[in-house]
């Protein structure tokens, strides 16, 4: 191939780049996993006959969704081996690596909440979830991505927006609404009150804690307002030096929390009806952005 070649390949690729790689990474949870997807997809559409390809754009989002289904699988297969909890990786918005977030569903489709329920969901369930209601894609053009039929795409959508919407009750809250409860919670785990901590989270509320082995985590999700006020209270307490940067990831209001150790965690919360319904830190080095 000529460098001529190569570059109007590369060219092409990048014309698309942000929004396959949000595509990627809906699919994934993982920016590093999405990048290599991006990757792969490259070294593909450079052996392809480009002059028989009408949509790029179409023929790209064929393949980065085919590679990633492949990647997801094999990793749903390997998750047995992850130490404790496993959750997406945050990934800084604020100038968003994956295009403009200008739709609601293309904001609310990049959420930790979102990414974590979807992953409760088979590939191709996922896949057309995703294709259809971040990207707005029919029914007819998603079948040919994954070699089935409309209506299988149809049914698939349809089990997976079921499951989306018994989880999406428990995420409701306004955008500032979630970011009063964080700061307030935060201000009373670092006060060490008990009785406000437990009062801002719902009975029912789960904090989720991805450490991957590599950081102090709890290995397991904690339920229950009372349970998770003294976990946090134990770890963010009055005798306990954090400092606190806050930030957008996946489109929403979080917080980067640095320990004096260096050791850095995300923290972002769903919540519903005034209360914080759900809690996700993360502090797996390998996924955490950096510090500045």
């Amino acid at each position: 191939m000529t460098t001529a070649a190569a570059a109007e390949a590369a060219g092409a690729l990048q014309a698309h780049r942000p929004m396959l790689l949000g595509l990627a990474y809906r699919l994934l949870g993982s920016r590093d996993d999405a990048e290599d997807v991006l990757q792969e997809a490259y070294l593909r559409w450079l052996d392809v006959d480009r002059s028989a390809v009408a949509e790029p754009r179409r023929y790209l989002s064929r393949v980065v969704t085919r590679l990633a289904l492949d990647r997801l699988r094999v990793r749903q297969a390997a998750r047995e081996t992850y130490v404790g909890t496993w959750l997406p990786e945050p990934v800084p918005t604020e100038s968003s690596p994956f295009g403009p977030l200008d739709r609601a569903e293309l904001r609310d489709s990049l959420s930790t909440a979102l990414l974590h329920v979807l992953e409760r969901l088979t590939p191709p369930e996922r896949a057309v979830y995703v294709l259809h209601t971040a990207f707005d894609l029919p029914y007819a053009e998603i079948a040919e991505i994954l070699d089935r039929t409309p209506e299988d795409c149809r049914q698939l959508h349809h089990r997976a927006a079921t499951r989306v919407r018994q989880e999406q009750r428990r995420f409701t809250a306004s955008r500032p609404e979630r970011e009063r409860l964080l700061d307030a919670f935060l201000a009373a785990a670092r006060d060490g009150d008990l009785a406000t901590l437990t009062g801002l989270v719902a009975k029912d509320a789960t904090a989720w804690s991805d450490g991957g082995g590599r950081v102090s985590a709890a290995r397991n999700p904690i339920t229950g307002a009372d349970r998770i006020a003294r976990f946090f209270a134990g770890i963010y307490g009055p005798h306990r030096r954090w400092t606190v940067r806050r930030l957008e990831l996946n489109g929403e209001p979080a917080v980067l929390l640095t320990r004096a150790n260096g050791n850095r965690y995300t923290l972002s919360v769903t919540a519903a009806d005034g209360r914080i319904t759900g809690i996700y830190m993360v502090g797996n080095p390998a996924k955490v952005p950096p510090a500045d």
